[in-house]
């Protein structure tokens, strides 16, 4: 985990950290690939930065993903489907927009199709 997507930058000052988040991402994610591993789990918004300078090496695994029109719980640095794949993202972790859903089969079975319209397009 680079930095977990309900951190934004007042809480980074909270913890004592005097860089931004990106910069922080960055760091922790040269660290994980100087250990040999072969991803990380970042935030959407900092895939596009990770990918520009790891490319294929790194993968990236983005959590926190949520619909346009529903961006309202404890999550700071969230995406929605399409952005995490514009921006680099190898795979999405989605859990609240679907497992919260007044039918989650449903919000999972249109989540696929917003995958495979982006991938197919």
């Amino acid at each position: 985990m680079t930095a977990l997507t309900s951190l934004d930058r007042g809480d980074l000052d909270d913890l004592g950290f005097s860089c931004d988040v990106e910069r922080l991402v960055l760091s922790r994610a040269r660290r994980a690939m100087e250990a040999g591993c072969d991803g990380v789990i970042s935030s959407g918004l900092e895939a596009e930065r990770l990918k520009n300078e790891f490319h294929d090496r790194l993968l990236v695994i983005v959590p926190g993903i949520r619909p346009v029109e529903n961006r309202s719980d404890d999550q700071k640095r969230t995406v929605d489907v399409a952005q995490a794949f514009a921006n680099g993202a190898d795979y999405i972790v989605v859990g609240r927009p679907i497992r919260q859903a007044a039918d989650p089969r449903a919000a999972a079975e249109a989540m696929q199709a917003s995958i495979a319209a982006i991938f197919t397009a």
